[in-house]
């Protein structure tokens, strides 16, 4: 009888392995045989938990709606009309664009290559390649008001530059 044990149980773990077999086969099946237009929900800019959403795709009356922190997914569906008939709810696609920050990043004069510092408004190659002579031979900048003693460099030109350039990390 001691023989006959271990038989009982692989036959037991073969069940269970066929039944772990099925069943996930057919969840996959049932997941994949829905109706479906997808519903897509794209968060628009706004402040924190505060601002607008896109609610497009299978909803009654697609839309940017106003939303609060405290606001469901479920209640932005409804306030777009509710989901259209047949509409695939299990392929929900939310999407959140992210904020523009508010101020571009500044651009360092102790660290921009020299691609970098031609991006800068008044600033073309020949300027650019300035600054970084300036820098290789005085040193790193102490101060923005230091590129003025850059050749090329005028009031005017500084003056466009002010609020996008840093000598800070």
């Amino acid at each position: 009888m001691k023989a006959e044990k271990p038989a009982i149980r692989y036959s037991g773990l073969i069940i269970v392995a066929l039944l772990s077999i099925i069943l996930t086969a057919g969840l996959l099946a049932w997941s994949r045989s829905g109706p479906g237009q997808t519903i897509r929900v794209t968060a628009g800019p706004g402040d924190g938990f505060t601002g607008r959403v896109y609610i497009g795709g299978a909803v009654r009356l697609p839309g940017f709606y106003p939303v609060k922190g405290d606001d469901t997914i479920a209640g932005l569906i409804q306030a777009a009309g509710g989901p259209l008939d047949g509409a695939g709810l299990d392929e929900l696609e939310l999407a959140l664009l992210p904020k523009q920050p508010a101020h571009p990043q500044k651009v360092n004069l102790n660290t921009a290559d020299v691609w970098l510092l031609q991006a800068l408004p008044g600033i073309g190659e020949t300027r650019a390649r300035a600054i970084a002579r300036y820098r290789e031979r005085q040193g790193l900048f102490r101060s923005t008001g230091e590129l003025l003693k850059v050749e090329g460099i005028g009031p005017a030109i500084f003056e466009r530059l002010s609020g996008l350039i840093t000598v800070a990390d």
